[in-house]
């Protein structure tokens, strides 16, 4: 396989938390020399230019939804592949909320098949906890584990019945499987379409306390406490919920937590005429809320940083608020949206790609997520500063329901590399 060397750039390794001029090569898909010169002599290497733009490890997803089986119209893994290459995002990591759910070995092998087929980059795919993600009856850990599912979610089906729930705990804490919950408390959250408040009272609109994502996160530490299991709640978004992800991580519990995209750069006013691009599960939240989790991914409480990408049909979102679907796309988004913490001096680039890439990847157990010498050539080369307005029509995804449309955004993905294969390059 030929070698390709990737000159001048500015390297960003989230693990020394250091950004540094400098050249990589990448051969038989893994990083096969890193230096600190931008424009080194190296012999029988296709050589690339970066400009000065950023180099970093490629985007680890987690939380996908891809609409096969049940909703191919409103996303494939052809275009989901497509979207996740123009967006630097290398493995994407896909929710069993699918129609069926993905919840026998049988259903996740033909995912699989179908996105080693279609896919230009990683796909790794999760199961479902529990049988239709009803929450009754646990699915069969051990065979899906062998199968490949690389942890177990009912996504935002969060269970009622806590008996069945610590059951299933209690069998993957043996299988040493890492269990992903949506902290919501379920009674108090359902029907929720805003966030409890002023602006939800002044629009009218169903909405659900921020104290029903504290509790629900409350009761899962409890049973993480109770049964020992790998934990990772996939989206905290309020300031409530913080101290107690705080206490759990000091007392020493297998715990980690994500957020979304969308919590981090919207808040509430965001709504404001009724927009349903901008209806999310959980809702948006306060601004105050928005700046304490920017906090808390800076700090390292919140460890993981996703896109939750949910490809939804107009007929879907061109509804009332209240009856709209939630979600929104955001794999090709997600980087240049994030870039405004980083331009607005919230978050650096280190810390921005320890969320994005090498912390999911650790928590998955993968190689990926790092710039270093012997990990996978998965990357991302960026310019951090290339301004332009993003026209929904032009995204890769078919489903085209994005909060972002007509925003003017700084920061394009110049070139996506897998296992040293540039799958995607700007034109």
């Amino acid at each position: 396989m030929t070698a390709t060397l990737l000159t001048n750039a500015r390297l960003i390794d989230p693990a020394a938390d250091t950004v540094t001029d400098g050249a990589v090569l990448l051969r038989d898909g893994f990083i096969a020399e890193i230096f600190d010169q931008p424009d080194p002599q190296v012999a029988d290497a296709d050589r690339i230019d970066a400009g000065g733009a950023f180099l970093a490890p490629g985007i680890v997803d987690i939380g996908v939804k891809v609409g096969e089986p049940g909703d191919r119209h409103k996303e494939s893994y052809k275009t989901a592949g497509l979207a996740a290459a123009a967006g630097g995002v290398t493995t994407i990591v896909t929710r069993p909320d699918t129609g069926p759910a993905i919840d026998t070995p049988e259903v996740l092998e033909f995912i699989r098949d179908r996105a080693e087929d279609d896919a230009p980059v990683n796909v790794l795919p999760m199961a479902a906890l529990t049988k239709g993600r009803a929450g009754r009856e646990m699915t069969e850990l051990g065979f899906l584990l062998d199968a490949g599912a690389v942890a177990f979610t009912d996504c935002d089906h969060v269970a009622t019945d806590t008996k069945v729930l610590s059951r299933a705990l209690t069998y993957a804490r043996s299988l040493g499987a890492l269990v992903i919950c949506h902290p919501q408390e379920p009674g108090l959250s359902k029907g929720g379409a805003a966030t409890s408040g002023k602006f939800a009272s002044l629009r009218g609109l169903p909405a659900v306390s921020s104290m029903a994502e504290r509790m629900g996160l409350d009761r899962d530490i409890a049973l993480v406490e109770m049964t020992g299991v790998r934990y990772h709640a996939d989206q905290i978004t309020t300031a409530r919920a913080l101290p107690a992800l705080e206490r759990a991580k000091r007392n020493g519990f297998d715990v980690t937590a994500g957020t979304s995209m969308h919590h981090l750069t919207l808040n509430e006013l965001d709504v404001s005429d009724y927009r349903t691009f901008f209806k999310v599960k959980p809702p948006l939240r306060s601004e105050e809320d928005r700046q304490a989790t920017v906090e808390a991914v800076r700090s390292g409480l919140i460890d993981i940083i996703g896109s939750f990408h949910t490809p939804q049909d107009e007929e879907s979102k061109r509804l009332p608020f209240e009856e709209a679907a939630s979600g929104a796309v955001g794999l090709e988004t997600m980087l240049p949206v994030l870039l405004r913490l980083y331009h607005s001096g919230e978050l650096e680039l280190p810390t921005l790609f320890r969320a994005l890439s090498l912390n999911p990847a650790k928590r998955l157990g993968l190689a990926s997520g790092r710039m270093a010498k012997g990990a996978p050539a998965d990357l991302v080369l960026f310019d951090a500063d290339k301004p332009f307005v993003l026209d929904r029509f032009k995204l890769q995804s078919k489903s085209k329901n994005t909060p972002f449309d007509g925003a003017r955004l700084q920061g394009k993905v110049l070139a996506t590399f897998v296992a040293g294969t540039a799958v995607y390059r700007s034109a």
